[in-house]
């Protein structure tokens, strides 16, 4: 491990040297490319960097405690060596998880399906609140929400809703959001008072570039309808809505939120184009790993991950058995602290080599 990190040292170093270059900074497109990989090694260098640090005062320490006379001197150099032992703990597991291999989706935008489940318009309404979760997190990270698709009940739930989150690391946090949330709650209809238990589904895809795959439009099939339900003064006046069929796979997307047929056509085919990067990812994670059901946020659509339970104020997150009594707050957007460890329970699996 160690002669790596001196090499990538090595390396950012001459990639300081030449992100400075007037020539290279000439090529824009060179330049960027080089900053980019500046950026991802600093964290590590740095790291590497205090590794060696806390070594050489762990060495003085010592020095210190063969070589001094004085008790109060050396009574000093003992607590500076057990400091400094305890920060190069610290630091290698620190070191270690940044080595670690990065997604290499982990910085890209994300689109996100959120689908009711068992229990009606019950689901619908929760995926509502899913949905409004998930805005308010993207808004307390500055991210962007956009929404491509929306199914829409009578009573204000969604049947369906497909939106995109634009902004820097939004796939490395909500990844672990795939899977089947369930909701306890009494709901508004109940005259009884009986706790009902319905589920939504929510899907969270990496947004594929042109380049991540390649769509034959001899495979898709497109057709135009008119839009239904809210959609403004052309509704119903113009064949705007889109419906975008793969034929090899038969994954079909509607969109139509949009006035425009063109706007419509290309939320569609962007939700198409992530689904298909999925498909492709599922495979190659099939032939990697025989059991991913080991993995935090494997991605499995059929997975049970968290309950949220209304009368008892109670989030469970079943992945990494957390449990946080404050619902209320977690659905207006406070996930920090189920996705950080989240992220702590993956990193440790990674570590661990299961």
């Amino acid at each position: 491990m160690f002669d790596r990190l001196a090499e990538l040292e090595e390396k950012f170093v001459t990639l300081s040297e030449s992100v400075n270059d007037p020539d290279v900074i000439s090529d824009q497109n060179k330049w960027r490319s080089l900053m980019k990989e500046h950026s991802d090694l600093a964290p590590i260098v740095e790291c590497y960097r205090e590794y060696k640090d806390t070594l050489r005062d762990i060495d003085e320490a010592k020095e210190m405690l063969d070589e001094s006379d004085d008790e109060e001197m050396r009574q000093l150099a003992r607590e500076e060596l057990k400091d400094s032992q305890e920060r190069l703990e610290e630091v290698t597991k620190t070191l270690k998880v940044r080595l670690l291999p990065k997604d290499p989706n982990d910085e890209k935008n994300v689109i996100v399906e959120i689908r009711g489940g068992a229990g009606g318009d019950e689901a619908a309404l929760f995926a509502a609140s899913l949905f409004r979760m998930y805005g308010h997190y993207a808004e307390g990270q500055r991210w962007k929400t956009e929404i491509l698709s929306a199914n829409e009940n009578e009573i204000g739930g969604f049947k369906e809703v497909v939106f995109m989150i634009q902004g820097k690391g939004a796939y490395s946090r909500l990844k672990y959001e795939s899977g089947v949330h369930r909701v306890q709650r009494i709901p508004v209809t109940e005259s009884g008072g009986r706790i009902h238990t319905s589920t939504v589904t929510v899907a969270v895809l990496p947004e594929a570039e042109d380049v991540d795959v390649q769509i034959d439009m001899n495979d898709v099939r497109v057709d135009v309808f008119r839009s239904s339900g809210n959609g403004g003064q052309s509704v119903n006046t113009t064949d705007s809505a889109v419906r975008v069929t793969h034929m090899p796979t038969g994954i079909v997307i509607s969109c139509q939120d949009e006035k425009s047929q063109l706007k419509n056509r290309d939320k569609a085919m962007k939700v198409l184009r992530a689904k298909l990067y999925d498909l492709e990812q599922e495979k190659q994670r099939a032939q990697m790993s025989a059991d991913r059901k080991s993995q935090v946020g494997s991605g499995d659509r059929s997975e049970r991950i968290r309950t949220y339970n209304y009368p008892q104020s109670r989030v469970t997150d079943h992945r990494v058995s957390l449990t946080l009594h404050k619902l209320e707050a977690v659905l207006d957007g406070d996930l920090t602290e189920i996705m950080d460890t989240l992220v702590t329970a993956d990193q440790a699996r990674k570590l661990g080599g299961e």
